[in-house]
């Protein structure tokens, strides 16, 4: 397949990216498939202990088991396939495969971003109203809270891919990226793609949102806390919202990293490829260790589940 003039759209697409590494590109398999194996056992660990120990079940490990629950499966959506890639040079995908792709990966990042904001308002009820923290944080009530922020993803999500699904793909099917990413998608489109580039603007405008509701929480929480008596509570509290913040950190950061890598002219091909994958994997890579190192409760049982295999195994 390649480049060909006529109004007949291309059912399948070729994505090649890292090929200006040539020869080197095989290696690719090596850190990508760590990363890999690395992501699922970690989350996987993490979903495990919160799903099976009953005291782990209140709104802030289930919260933290959804984060783990996406590092667990994002990596999946695209990985494999990049191996596959690496390796045998393998690079065909259908276009029904690459529109399904795109909506699994847009939406994972928008809930992402929406499970930090359930983490930062249970916070900010849990120490700004201690008193009434179960009044408002009750199961009536996330259920509410998470049926809005589901609805509001998958409209825009749904909304921004089913404006790729009329596209016209007459001239190459030539995708220089190693997973159906919007942008890069669409620009290889016969048609005027305005309206796409405006459903990706709105599809942004979610985490952006999300940052903004969150980060005037932490500044609320912070001044909460500052100003209430030193203490045992005061500590656990400053250690809770850090290790929230770390996570929320590691998220943006990634996703400014991607954001200008994509739109800097001067950056080579390879690396801004590497900053979108890095935007969907490193959350999965470093979620697991600061959930898992941080939250006592996390940690305790986690140690013990792998002391008790290591018994087993002897």
């Amino acid at each position: 397949m390649g480049d060909r003039s006529s109004n007949v759209s291309f059912t399948e697409f070729q994505l090649i990216g890292f090929t200006d590494l040539k020869g080197y590109r095989p290696l690719l398999f090596i850190p990508f498939c760590i990363i890999l194996v690395f992501s699922l056992l970690s989350n996987g660990i993490i979903m495990f202990v919160i799903a099976k120990h009953r005291k782990l079940h209140a709104p802030m490990y289930i919260l933290i088991g959804l984060i783990a629950t996406l590092g667990f499966f994002v990596p999946i959506y695209f990985v494999p396939r990049m191996l596959v890639s690496f390796l045998w040079n393998l690079n065909t995908i259908t276009r029904h495969e690459c529109l399904i792709q795109m909506f699994c990966l847009h939406f994972s990042a928008c809930y992402q971003s929406s499970i930090l904001l359930g983490m930062a308002v249970d916070r900010y009820f849990a120490i700004v109203f201690p008193l009434r923290y179960n009044d408002f944080v009750n199961f009536t009530n996330s259920v509410i809270f998470s049926a809005i922020l589901s609805i509001r993803n998958g409209v825009i999500i749904v909304a921004m891919v089913g404006l790729v699904v009329p596209l016209t793909f007459c001239k190459t099917n030539m995708i220089y990226h190693s997973f159906c990413e919007h942008t890069s998608v669409v620009n290889i489109a016969c048609n005027d793609i305005s309206k796409n580039y405006l459903a990706l603007s709105i599809a942004f405008g979610i985490p952006s949102f999300d940052c903004f509701v969150i980060f005037c929480s932490y500044v609320i929480i912070f001044v909460v806390i500052f100003r209430s008596p030193s203490g045992e509570s005061r500590q656990k509290a400053i250690h809770t919202c850090t290790t929230h913040i770390m996570g929320i950190a590691v998220a943006y950061i990634s996703v400014l990293t991607a954001f200008v890598g994509n739109r800097a002219s001067t950056i080579p091909r390879d690396v801004r490829i590497l900053t979108s994958s890095m935007y969907l994997l490193v959350p999965g890579i470093f979620n697991p260790v600061i959930y898992g190192l941080r939250t006592t409760d996390i940690r305790t049982h986690v140690v013990k589940y792998l002391k008790c295999n290591k018994i087993s195994t002897f």
